[in-house]
């Protein structure tokens, strides 16, 4: 059996973004809406960890005067 392809960020926010409209649409019955809830709410709590993973990454330590670490996020040239 072939191993499953780890879905990316996007396709997984764009997984939530289906559900979302599924629902809205107000033609799935109670308990098929509740399922999709539930689904949503577990992507979303997966999504918001991979946010926080991401964030964590982009923050660096630098040396206070003191010589304390302090965090510092990493400032991106635009």
């Amino acid at each position: 059996m072939a191993a499953k392809k780890k879905q990316t960020f996007e396709e997984r926010l764009a997984q939530v973004e289906l559900l979302i409209g599924e629902m809205e649409g107000g033609a799935l019955p109670l308990e098929d809406a509740l399922k999709r809830y539930e689904e949503g709410m577990q992507a979303l709590s997966a999504l918001e960890k991979e946010l926080q993973s991401a964030q964590q990454k982009l923050t660096v330590l630098r040396r206070a005067a003191d010589g304390s670490d302090e965090e510092v996020p990493l400032e991106v040239d635009e």
